[in-house]
């Protein structure tokens, strides 16, 4: 098959979109396919075999200086003045903006592709395609309407919830592109049952297919490092939960010498900075960001506990990939984590999420038992090995693919009274 996987953001190394989109174009390609990236900054890294189309937005979040004004001549077109427009009023345009630019392209590219991927793009171009004709699945992680739930509720004032509000505009959009694909693919069965809920999608348009994991992802070989402690977190948000494992953390620290290592980068003078302060433990909490992935697998297998703190998740990839590191686990009760690590507690301990207490309970167990420690690693190792494999998850995407293909040919009219030839 000729396949265009289509996402506005592919960051590399952190956040799903981008490790999702390199690891199921690497085997997609492995099994035959051909597969063309359409993406826009930051761009992804991707394996050789697959092509990356460019799709450049004006890249307005870039670091070092997000929310930025472009020049002048850095204009192209009104797509480009919609962009910019929205985030002056505090909206965020990706989604639609690179949907619209994506239809433009593929425009011009009718008979180029079998299938065309969305990847929690959900914008109105992604309809203007289908119009065009092309056979459309798209992949929705999770409603992003949780993170809006929990922002929300986690705004200190009415101003900073209204600016959020029409931050999250785009979910108005995104619902209702949903609701008018012919299939939906998702990745847990807690995301499948969030999206029918809250998007208004039929049930029975989704379709579950796991993530995979990675093969670098492996047990260490040198000796972890004693009390230290793990978190990933994508983003200093509320819903990662990383404020109450900061608070659980000061506790643990009132009783043993311990080291918290946050993959993540802070927001200077965000939230998790302030209480980090507030709390007075700097000196016992480091930041790692902008790692390689040889790195990142480094650091997850040097703790003796890792802890995914998060209110909620669609999946999180970085619980199975601490598994396949043989990391122990101390994670929330929260969306699709218990999934992940499945349900005998064997692989990890599951705590209440948000609840400082618990969690500090948990770790202060766990930091004092090796032998369940080594238990628990070696258990979340196999759980890996058995049910989260990237090549799996291509030939089921590949299958799902297929029959959206026939489905799609079904519904042409037949040419000169012949009938339509199904792949």
């Amino acid at each position: 098959m000729r396949i265009a996987l289509l996402s506005y953001r592919s960051k590399p190394h952190c956040g799903g979109q981008g490790v999702y989109v390199r690891h199921l174009s690497r085997e997609l390609t492995n099994l035959g396919h051909t597969v063309e990236v359409f993406s826009g900054q930051p761009y992804p890294e991707l394996d050789e075999g697959v092509t990356l189309t460019k799709v450049p937005s004006l890249d307005l979040y870039r670091d070092p200086d997000p929310f930025r004004t472009p020049w002048p001549n850095e204009y192209r077109d009104l797509v480009d003045v919609e962009e910019v427009l929205t985030m002056w009023t505090a909206g965020f345009p990706e989604p639609k903006t690179f949907s619209k630019r994506a239809a433009r392209l593929l425009k011009d590219r009718i008979g180029d592709f079998d299938i065309v991927h969305d990847n929690q793009v959900l914008g109105y171009g992604m309809l203007d395609i289908q119009r065009l004709g092309f056979p459309l699945i798209t992949t929705i992680h999770h409603p992003i309407t949780f993170d809006r739930r929990i922002d929300l509720a986690a705004a200190p004032t009415w101003r900073k919830r209204l600016s959020l509000r029409r931050w999250y505009g785009f979910l108005r959009m995104q619902g209702k592109v949903a609701r008018e694909l012919n299939k939906i693919l998702t990745v847990s069965e807690s995301s499948r049952r969030d999206i029918a809920e809250d998007f208004g999608v039929d049930i029975n348009k989704l379709q579950v297919i796991t993530l995979g994991v990675d093969e670098a992802f492996r047990p260490p070989t040198k000796p972890r490092v004693a009390g230290r402690i793990v978190a990933m977190a994508s983003a200093d948000a509320p819903m990662k939960g990383i404020a109450t494992l900061l608070e659980a953390f000061a506790k643990l620290l009132t009783e043993r010498e311990l080291e918290l290592l946050l993959i993540t980068k802070p927001t200077a003078g965000g939230r998790t900075e302030k209480l980090i302060d507030e709390l007075g433990i700097r000196e016992h909490v480091k930041f790692v960001h902008g790692i390689s992935d040889a790195d990142l697998v480094e650091v997850m297998g040097s703790a003796e506990i890792a802890c995914v703190p998060s209110l909620y998740e669609g999946f999180s990839l970085p619980t199975a990939e601490l598994m396949a590191c043989e990391t122990p686990l101390v994670v929330s009760r929260a969306g699709a984590i218990p999934e992940v690590v499945g349900p005998d507690g064997l692989c990890a301990d599951l705590v209440t999420p948000g609840d400082v207490g618990e969690l500090r309970d948990a770790i202060a167990e766990l930091l004092d038992d090796p032998e369940r420690r080594t238990a628990m690693g070696r258990a979340g190792r196999v759980r890996v090995l058995e049910q989260f494999s990237w090549h799996a998850v291509a030939e089921a995407t590949a299958a799902a693919y297929e029959e959206v293909i026939a489905e799609s040919q079904a519904r042409r009219p037949s040419v000169e009274g012949e009938p339509v030839a199904h792949r």
